[in-house]
């Protein structure tokens, strides 16, 4: 059973989550002006793989080792990386960035239905679907009505972001398992990392022959490093730890995080001016984050009864 309720250290690391995926737009939106799709996914997931190697060898952490485990593995790289990562990639290449941020906060929508359909103790509740829905309302308000101003003029574009929301919905129900199989979250980040490395090499050689490919600018490779060690490697570490503890709904929610992140760090470290729809935005998702969370709603039903 995990917490449906999470706690401090939970919501930290889903804070430090959400900054860590929030950067991956910046930096996939520097890197296919220099390289196509498969290739930066490659990339990402090799460098992360590479770093948690890396970390397997001069510490006490253990590679998965059973045939078992590694199917597993596999299919939980294709679910969460090989073709989530392609299709945001790809969709990014047609689609402004705000358009993609609010179709890939569809992911708690997803995600509530599936791990409600899949696992008993994640069962949909009104509370979970109220939270969820006041949530993605508040990342439409967050990102403003125009930037879906362009649905539908890209639709194969949207589709491949919402296919994408859907893979990660199927990728953190079954990402459950390894919890009960006694796998740390660790051998699953570098498990799963290796196995779509693995599955996405012969992908890359054979459809864009990367070897062939005009090198890229040093800015190019520096956002694609930035992508692999901290967007991937250290964020599937965090993202592995909330998901063995409050379970695939609580962790999706780093989905509505990650804009309101983004524009913070806009404003923060760019100067950018903060205007009302921001706040409202903003509101809006600390409501379905706290309705989801639970404390604050069961306060206020004892509060009326």
């Amino acid at each position: 059973m995990i917490n449906q309720t999470m706690g401090s250290k939970d919501w930290a690391m889903l804070l430090s989550l959400s900054f860590l995926w929030g950067g991956s737009f910046f930096f996939v939106g520097v890197a296919v002006t220099g390289l196509p799709p498969l290739t930066i996914v490659a990339l990402r997931v090799a460098i992360a793989a590479s770093i948690l190697w890396m970390i397997v060898l001069f510490s006490q952490h253990k590679a998965p080792k059973t045939a078992k485990l590694w199917r597993d593995l596999f299919i939980m790289g294709l679910l969460n990386n090989v073709i989530p990562f392609s299709l945001i990639v790809w969709g990014q290449t047609h689609i402004a960035s705000g358009l993609a941020s609010i179709l890939n906060a569809t992911i708690p929508l997803f995600t509530v239905v599936i791990a409600g359909w899949l696992l008993p103790d994640e069962q949909m509740t009104v509370r979970k679907v109220t939270g969820v829905g006041i949530g993605f309302f508040g990342v439409i308000v967050l990102m403003g009505p125009s930037s879906l101003a362009r649905m539908g003029t890209d639709t194969l574009a949207q589709l491949a972001i919402l296919g994408a929301a859907i893979s990660y919905g199927f990728a953190t129900s079954f990402g459950r398992r390894f919890k009960t199989m006694g796998i740390s979250p660790f051998q699953t980040s570098v498990g799963q990392v290796t196995a779509s490395t693995i599955m996405l090499l012969p992908l890359v050689f054979l459809f864009e022959r990367p070897d062939q490919l005009a090198n890229p600018s040093n800015e190019v490779w520096l956002a694609v490093i930035g992508l692999g060690a901290v967007s991937t490697a250290l964020a599937y570490i965090l993202f592995f730890n909330i998901l063995s503890s409050a379970g695939a709904t609580n962790v999706t929610l780093v989905a509505f995080l990650v804009p309101l992140t983004a524009i913070l760090l806009g404003w923060l470290i760019l100067d950018e001016q903060l205007r009302i729809e921001h706040f409202a935005g903003m509101a809006f998702i600390g409501l379905g984050l706290a309705a989801i969370d639970g404390r604050l709603w069961n306060k206020l039903k004892a509060a009326l009864k």
